[in-house]
């Protein structure tokens, strides 16, 4: 199963780029013996438009564009639903064993999602009910992918 951070803006060279990349970079080594792949990064660009509507609609469109056929889609909300990271884990390694061909995780732009987007969601999941920076976002979305795989080979970095 492939694994896809598909995110509405681009990071910066920097801290978090290089962050986000070294989980990445750890969860592809240790993925592969799991059966996931890809832990590839989808960067989209950010809508001009000027009503925020109109932006998340635009961004939306783009989102949906970039989907593959059949994925696990789960995105990132702070309304969304609160998951330990074993049953994150657990989320993985149903879609890889159910023969999902990917899991999309979504990162949408400053507006938030589009109602398209949100409806073709699997699952709407919250790191917390605050709210975030983009760039922390992303960087916690990569350590909890690369956890997810380290909880699915038995490797100790995962403690709790």
């Amino acid at each position: 199963m492939r694994v896809l951070l598909i995110c509405v803006g681009r990071l910066k060279a920097g801290a978090e780029r290089e962050l986000v990349t070294r989980y990445l970079d750890r969860a592809k080594a240790g993925g592969r013996a799991l059966g996931l792949s890809g832990f590839e990064t989808i960067e989209l660009s950010e809508s001009a438009a000027r009503r925020p509507e109109d932006r998340m609609a635009e961004e939306g469109q783009a989102i949906l564009g970039a989907l593959p056929q059949g994925a696990d889609v789960i995105a990132l909300d702070p309304r969304g639903k609160n998951l330990t990271s074993e049953a994150f884990a657990e989320r993985v390694r149903t879609g890889r064993d159910g023969g999902r061909p990917a899991a999309a995780f979504l990162i949408g732009g400053a507006d938030g999602l589009s109602e398209a987007v949100r409806a073709r969601c699997d699952l709407m999941l919250a790191f917390g009910a605050a709210t975030f920076p983009h760039q922390i976002v992303r960087a916690m979305l990569a350590e909890q992918v690369y956890r997810a795989t380290t909880i699915l080979a038995g490797h100790p970095y995962h403690r709790a």
